[in-house]
């Protein structure tokens, strides 16, 4: 579980830095690649709390 934490931490670290490369130099590519991590990090993250949330119901 704290494997899974790091590496959500570190996806959303990835993120943010290209969009801060995105906001330096201005290529498109970096934003892109910034997205598509955010959103891959985001469906895991809500696939990793529906997993808790159902270990605690069952």
């Amino acid at each position: 579980m704290l494997l899974f934490r790091w590496a959500i931490l570190m996806l959303l670290l990835v993120a943010g830095v290209c969009f801060i490369f995105y906001a330096a130099t201005g290529r498109p590519h970096y934003r892109r690649i910034g997205w598509i991590v955010l959103k891959w990090t985001l469906l895991a993250a809500l696939g990793f709390f529906a997993v808790l949330i159902a270990e605690r119901v069952a």
